[in-house]
């Protein structure tokens, strides 16, 4: 019998082009083991919703492991501390997993490592991105900061390789150790069920992936001009299967470039993730650190204030008196989503119209939503705020009832703000001002040419 290989499942939850479980494949026995790991991470545990959406992927993974003959183990705790204990209960020499880059898990790996006895080896491979992180440079070897010149010098290595299918065969070690059950980890919520709808919009799992990899390929040569526009489903709605690695950027990329269409832009989506995590990799605390210094002195409006708490609170429930901003931040309560145009609307209006640090934003949509990824939601915040290293400038403020009207958010206001579902338009994008607006919804509260020399003198503070 050859030597048992584990297989550390954490964000890459697939069968097909998983290089880790194909290699652990052709050398012998296998045994999967995904550990929910809230102890590494600390305050970057998992949010709520994410927990949701890893329920159900980790069930469908394995259910497809077990129609191979394997099965996936469960265990929650250190991960270092469990995988160790793994390789002595099952005599394993090698543990294979898929390269991962936030800050948490590079200590796991150390933690890893450092733990494991010769001749028992950790191996890790690519596959979570286009390209390895760290790999893409200047002319002089330094990583890049600005994402134009990144896409540029990226798409020279495109395609990526063919993707790699699903082993024929995946060969079971000879005794399986204990396994938790999922239901015990709680991660669906209950009392109250905030997560009932989520099931009408998503289907986690490898099958859900490709299913809407299928649906998107029709639309992606319109995709420049409809992802922008929330009232029609021009998005790819693949954020929360490549975030859990339900699928890889490779399979994506190979999919939709094979349409032949023109589907540059969203080439350059699939890149935004790539840069995202090469941002990471050289600023690891980009999620809670301002990138330029000077807004750290900038006079952000503190949470510790009641009247900045409950300003906060409308915003989160979807009761600022902005359409466009109360439909998308109830898209994210209701379905663990938001359009990604409404994303950047609803933000800038945090930041700039209520003065509210992008960091407690950030921290919201973490919780929130089923694809909050690290690198991708403290890029796309510090992007809004003008905090980044690649930025759009503070002073460009979203006028978010303009930003409705011009793309035509109509619709999509009707769906999540039913109270002004039997308005017209233009009369929808702001109903306050056209004299229209119903008894039930709230008035804004803050006008827009307020906030917006509000936060001008705000910056004028700093800007030097």
């Amino acid at each position: 019998m050859s030597s048992i290989s584990i297989v550390w499942f954490r964000r890459d939850l697939r069968l097909a082009d998983q290089a880790a479980l194909t290699a652990a494949a052709e050398r012998g026995p296998v045994l999967p083991v995904y550990i929910l790991d809230d102890e590494t991470p600390k305050h970057r545990k998992m949010g709520a919703a994410s927990r949701w959406w890893l329920h159900h992927s980790l069930a469908d993974l394995d259910q497809r492991l077990r129609q191979m003959g394997s099965r996936l183990i469960l265990r929650s705790g250190n991960s270092a501390q469990i995988l160790s204990d793994l390789v002595a209960q099952t005599g394993a020499t090698e543990i294979h997993a898929l390269h991962h880059y936030e800050p948490w898990w590079l200590n796991a790996e150390r933690d890893v490592r450092a733990k494991l006895e010769h001749p028992v080896s950790l191996h890790l491979h690519h596959g979570n991105y286009l390209v390895p992180p760290g790999t893409i440079t200047t002319g002089s070897g330094n990583p890049y900061k600005i994402y134009t010149p990144f896409w540029k010098a990226l798409r020279e290595n495109m395609p990526p390789a063919l993707p790699m299918l699903a082993p024929d065969t995946i060969d079971a070690p000879p005794d399986w150790p204990d396994t938790d059950r999922l239901d015990e980890w709680a991660l669906l919520p209950k009392n109250p069920n905030w997560a009932e709808a989520f099931g009408d919009y998503w289907q986690p799992g490898e099958a859900g992936a490709h299913a809407n990899v299928d649906r998107f390929i029709s639309k992606a040569e319109d995709y420049d001009t409809d992802r922008n526009l929330p009232s029609i489903k021009g998005s790819s709605r693949l954020s929360p299967h490549l975030h859990f690695g339900e699928i890889s950027p490779a399979q994506v990329w190979h999919a939709v470039s094979c349409s032949g269409r023109n589907v540059t832009t969203y080439q350059k989506e699939l890149v935004w993730r790539d840069y995202a995590q090469n941002v990471i990799r050289q600023f690891p605390t980009y999620g809670s650190e301002s990138y330029r210094q000077q807004f750290e002195a900038f006079p952000w409006r503190g949470l510790s204030s009641d009247d900045v708490k409950a300003d906060f609170d409308l915003w989160c429930r979807g009761q600022t008196g902005y359409p466009i901003v109360d439909a998308g931040m109830r898209e994210l309560w209701a379905t663990g989503w938001m359009h990604n145009r409404v994303r950047m609307i609803a933000a800038s209006f945090l930041i700039k119209h209520l003065l509210i640090d992008w960091r407690a934003g950030e921290q919201w949509f973490w919780d929130t939503l089923v694809d909050a990824d690290y690198a991708s939601n403290a890029t796309n915040w510090q992007w809004v705020s003008g905090t980044g290293v690649d930025s759009n400038m503070f002073v460009r403020i979203m006028a978010p009832l303009s930003q409705s009207e011009k793309f035509d958010a109509g619709d999509y206001i009707r769906k999540w703000v039913p109270e002004l579902a039997g308005l017209d338009d233009p009369y929808i994008h702001d109903p306050e001002e056209h004299g229209c607006k119903p008894d039930s919804y709230p008035a804004k509260i803050i006008g827009h040419r307020e906030a917006r020399h509000r936060a001008l003198d705000a910056y004028a503070t700093v800007k030097n």
